[in-house]
C-alpha cells in the first residue's frame, strides 16, 4: 500500500468553515439536477425527432395506401410544425444549453473557484473519509 494520500482527502482549504462546504454541497447538488433536467431535454429533443421521421414515414404509407386527404392534413398541420412558437427542438436546446446552462456552470465553477480554491465535492469527501476511517 502507498503512503501517498489519495486525492479526495483533504479537499477543504484552510479556513473554509462548515457553513460554506455546506452551501457549496448544496450548489453543487442543484447544479446536478440541472445537468440530470438538460439530459431530459435532449432525450424530448431526439425522441421529437424520432418521432417526426416516423411521422414523415406514416404519411407516404397513408398516401401509398391512397389516403391523401389524411396524409395532406398530417403534412400541412403538423410535418414541420415548431413545438414551441419560432421553434424547433434542437433551437430550444441550444437557447438552454447558451443561457441559463452556461450562466449556471459558469457562476458554480467561479464560486467554487473562489470559495474552495475550485475543490469540488468537499462535503463528500469528508464524508467519505469519516466513513472509511
Amino acid at each position: 500500500m502507498s503512503d501517498e494520500i489519495p486525492e479526495w482527502r483533504g479537499r477543504r482549504p484552510a479556513g473554509l468553515d462548515d457553513t460554506t462546504v455546506d452551501a457549496l454541497g448544496m450548489l453543487s447538488c442543484s447544479l446536478e439536477k440541472v445537468e440530470r433536467a438538460r439530459g431530459h431535454l435532449y432525450s424530448f429533443h431526439q425522441l421529437t425527432g424520432s418521432a417526426h421521421v416516423e411521422l414523415e414515414e406514416a404519411i407516404e404509407r397513408l398516401r401509398a395506401a391512397g389516403h391523401d386527404r389524411q396524409a395532406d392534413a398530417l403534412t400541412t398541420d403538423l410535418l414541420g410544425r415548431d413545438v414551441l412558437a419560432g421553434r424547433w427542438t434542437f433551437q430550444v436546446v441550444e437557447e438552454y444549453d447558451d443561457g441559463y446552462y452556461r450562466c449556471f456552470v459558469d457562476l458554480e465553477r467561479q464560486i467554487r473557484d473562489e470559495l474552495a480554491q475550485g475543490r469540488r465535492h468537499v462535503a463528500e469527501a469528508e464524508m467519505k473519509e469519516r466513513q472509511q476511517r
